[in-house]
């Protein structure tokens, strides 16, 4: 078998991602047969080799891919320096090591997907791959035409040009709901955008994640995917 590299390995045993995984190599956490790892460019047979994490040997597990409904009030990572609950508090009976693949803020709900595989996630979040990212968002007061359509060719915030998103009237009222589609996702980029325009956020649900779509998964519920949607999203 063809030699891999460090960093790629461990995030296919589910170690962390690619990222964290080198971070993890500079750090001096991970030995290949006893022999101290900080080059990240260093490689080893993932079938012979004996590859360690603070000398505990890593495991390749079955990848696993799961939709996760978020509710509001939990953190979108493994873990919370300041106390607060995170998604894996609602993974109950997952005894693989996955984590979110991109994040939504503590207020805002919707699909996650979670996975222990460290390839496809850094895949899905590299800044050049368009996933297109589908919200429903309620905002104070009507904004008008002209201030969507700024929005939709490409809004400037912070000195920034964000790339065009899609934006359509869901339900009409005094503090409408509105249809979002962003291709990038800046930190909290749609809450700064209707914030900047005097239209603030006051709800705001991930309801499509690229093809994964499930109307009927109640918040704080999870399932794993099917063999459609993981073909489907391996094909992006």
């Amino acid at each position: 078998m063809a030699l891999e590299r460090v960093q790629k390995i461990l995030a296919a045993a589910g170690i962390a991602s690619r990222r964290a995984s080198e971070k993890l190599i500079v750090e001096g956490h991970i030995h290949v047969n006893g022999k101290l790892v900080t080059e990240l460019g260093s490689k080893a047979d993932p079938r012979r080799d004996q590859i360690t994490v603070d000398f505990n040997p890593i495991q390749k597990e079955q990848p696993v891919y799961i939709l996760m409904n978020k509710p509001k009030g939990y953190i979108t990572s493994v873990k919370d320096d300041e106390g607060r609950p995170t998604v894996m508090a609602l993974l109950h009976g997952v005894t693989q090591r996955v984590y979110p693949v991109g994040r939504l803020d503590f207020n805002s709900e919707g699909l996650l997907l979670l996975t222990n595989d460290g390839e496809l996630a850094q895949t899905l979040m590299k800044p050049d791959h368009e996933i297109p990212k589908v919200y429903l968002v309620k905002v104070h007061r009507n904004p008008k035409p002209e201030t969507l359509q700024e929005m939709r060719e490409g809004f400037r915030l912070s000195g920034r040009k964000l790339k065009p998103c899609g934006i359509e009237i869901a339900e009409k009222a005094d503090n409408p709901w509105l249809r979002v589609t962003l291709t990038e996702g800046k930190n909290q980029q749609i809450r700064k955008m209707f914030a900047a325009v005097g239209h603030p956020v006051s709800k705001l649900k991930r309801i499509q994640y690229g093809p994964l779509i499930d109307p009927a998964l109640k918040p704080g519920a999870w399932r794993f995917l099917n063999g459609m949607e993981m073909r489907a999203l391996k094909s992006l």
